[in-house]
């Protein structure tokens, strides 16, 4: 599967595609995988003792726990998006797992200087502009540009803390939820791709939105790697040793290894780092 040329040029004029049903077969193998991911890293999804009490919700690296869903990154849906947009040799970049409750502020995510990096989510419930769908804001993600830089303004994550309570109050008088925006509905099997710079946010939602993600970007020219080594050494974060699962590597096949070879060779630095953030956690809770 190749995207269309309309579709490319939508996407990069708007920095969002809702590709509608694509994986509307495969719908209960990927709430099956899910669940699985979910409940070996400590999580339930049903009854009292539901995974939000216990403050879990997200799981990074998540694909790469689980065979079918690491085996998406060979699926010609995956690779036909990653391509048509990215390259042939894109990167696989990481993934998460997340279960959302409530809002989420206006943002971009964290691109760390990378070759265009996008998005790959899969929505696995039914949602609305009143349950919690992703809501972005059309053309966005042109950095650099006068409208990305007014925007910047109401960029919850990379604004001051003691500035945050206010946006976009502040600067337009408006709530996050009256932003002029397009609210991206979903039914499980649909799969929306965007841009990391695209600002987006969502509102109303209750628990339970379970959504994950496949993120790639274009591969970086070999004489410029310290973009991938900076998004590589963020995975310390979740205290990750390499850049990928062990799953994702021992089945992996030579072609989807020609999109882990980049960060796999650039991650050495990976596990000092994770160590580091290790003890430092653990000098928290002991302290």
């Amino acid at each position: 599967m190749q995207l269309t040329e309309q579709q490319l040029r939508f996407f990069k004029t708007f920095g969002y595609l809702a590709l509608r049903g694509l994986f509307r077969d495969e719908v209960d193998a990927l709430n099956d995988a899910f669940r699985e991911v979910w409940t070996a890293n400590g999580g339930g999804l049903d009854g009292a003792a539901d995974d939000l009490n216990e403050r879990l919700t997200v799981v990074v690296p998540f694909i790469d726990q689980h065979p079918f869903l690491c085996s998406l990154l060979d699926d010609p849906r995956v690779l036909g998006i990653g391509s048509s947009i990215c390259g042939e040799d894109f990167n696989y970049m990481t993934s998460d797992g997340n279960v959302y409750s409530g809002d989420t502020p206006w943002h971009s995510d964290t691109s760390w200087g990378a070759k265009l990096p996008i998005k790959t989510a899969f929505y696995l419930d039914p949602l609305n502009a009143a349950s919690g769908s992703l809501r972005v804001i059309p053309g966005s993600h042109h950095k650099g540009g006068r409208f990305w830089r007014m925007l910047g303004a109401v960029d919850y994550y990379r604004t001051p803390l003691d500035e945050r309570g206010s946006l976009p109050e502040k600067t337009w008088g408006l709530s996050g939820a009256e932003v002029p925006s397009v609210a991206l509905e979903t039914e499980p099997g649909d799969v929306l791709v965007f841009n990391h710079e695209i600002k987006h946010a969502s509102f109303g939602g209750g628990t339970r939105r379970r959504m994950f993600t496949i993120n790639m970007q274009a591969r970086q020219p070999d004489d410029d790697l310290e973009p991938v080594r900076k998004s590589v050494a963020n995975l310390s974060r979740h205290e990750m040793e390499r850049a990928y699962g062990d799953v994702m590597l021992q089945t992996a096949s030579p072609e989807r290894m020609r999109h882990l070879e980049q960060r796999l060779a650039n991650d050495g630095h990976l596990a000092a780092l994770s160590a580091k953030v290790r003890a430092e956690r653990q000098q928290a809770a002991g302290g």
